[in-house]
């Protein structure tokens, strides 16, 4: 008898063993929908993780150039040129027309200088608080920072490929006296690339509200906190 249940014990336990395994293991049939557990398919969040490839070394106007002929090459180009097109260098019409010398496809560099610089007319200027060359009143520091959050791309081939990159920024003008306090938006562009041969380059882009995640129940900092975070913290270089 003590024989029969040592046995019917032992067949319990690789019964469990077995079940086990089977929920756990990708492709396990446990979970009845395939493809592992809940948490294999969710993953650590929504998209691709990044590849720990490390930034390109080399740098035009202080911007990175030399990607990889990749779709992740492609990627991290497009995240880096949405930093440089959402920067307050774009305000000012020599950087701003060496940025797009930088980053642009020599096929569509005339079209994109003339499409951004009406983009950045004094009008839009104006809006954002500053003179016609980017230049904020005196005693106020000028805000215009685009972060990326993520980036993916779809229709990849070795000539071009179109890249979403969902962004937030930070835009408004800091200091005691400013009118146009510094806020953060959410947004999407979709930048349009070309292998050139020896990089990719800017073809075209476009720009679209969102997704914008719920806003927390937070203290804005103070102007004077503001001013000096814009300061003291700088820039990435990004890649995938």
């Amino acid at each position: 008898m003590r024989a029969l249940l040592a046995v019917l014990v032992v067949v319990t336990l690789l019964v469990v063993a077995v079940a086990i395994a089977n929920r756990v293991t990708p492709g396990g049939t446990g979970g009845g929908t395939g493809g592992g557990t809940s948490a294999d398919r969710a993953g650590s969040g929504a998209g691709p993780a990044p590849s720990g490839d490390q930034p390109v070394g080399t740098t035009v106007n202080g911007i990175p150039t030399g990607y990889p002929h990749t779709e992740p090459g492609a990627q991290s180009a497009a995240t880096n040129y949405a930093v440089a097109i959402g920067s307050a260098d774009m305000f000012r019409t020599d950087s701003r027309h060496g940025i797009i010398t930088t980053i642009a496809d020599p096929g569509a560099l005339a079209a994109l200088q003339s499409r951004l610089d009406q983009g950045f007319s004094p009008e839009t200027a104006t809006r954002f608080g500053v003179d016609s060359q980017g230049q904020p009143p005196k005693g106020l520091t000028f805000v215009s920072r685009t972060i990326p959050v993520g980036a993916k791309s779809s229709g990849y081939t070795e000539d071009s490929v179109k890249v979403d990159v969902w962004c937030t920024g930070l835009f408004g003008l800091a200091g005691e006296r400013s009118t146009k306090p510094v806020s953060e938006e959410w947004f999407t562009l979709t930048l349009s690339l070309r292998w050139t041969g020896t990089d990719w380059k800017l073809s075209d882009y476009s720009r679209v509200a969102g997704p914008a995640p719920i806003p927390p129940d937070q203290q804005a900092a103070t102007a004077e906190e503001i001013t000096g975070a814009v300061s003291q913290f700088g820039g990435f270089h990004y890649a995938r």
